[in-house]
């Protein structure tokens, strides 16, 4: 990370998050987003302009990737189903 970073960083009181150089597992994480996006969504599509893959992109991460696809971590649940089941069992 370039020192202008790790000053903005502190001028906007983030806390960064870096371990040592080569440490694979820094991006896990949102690599493994990406190949997520890439096989559900992009290798399937032939976009003829930006707009249309922006828009499906957004869409595909606002109503469904973030809200019905099954989560290994939620229990095989989507987190809408977490919300649900959290919100029958407090009623």
């Amino acid at each position: 990370m370039k020192n202008s970073d790790h000053k903005i960083i502190k001028q906007q009181q983030f806390t960064g998050s870096m371990s040592g150089k080569g440490n694979c597992y820094d991006n896990a994480p949102i690599e493994s987003f990406w190949g997520v996006l890439k096989n559900e969504l992009l290798y399937h599509q032939d976009y003829k302009t930006r707009f249309a893959a922006i828009s499906d992109i957004i869409g595909y991460i606002e109503l469904y990737y973030n809200q019905t696809r099954i989560q290994k971590g939620l229990g095989y649940r989507s987190p809408r189903q977490v919300w649900f089941d959290y919100y029958r069992q407090a009623a």
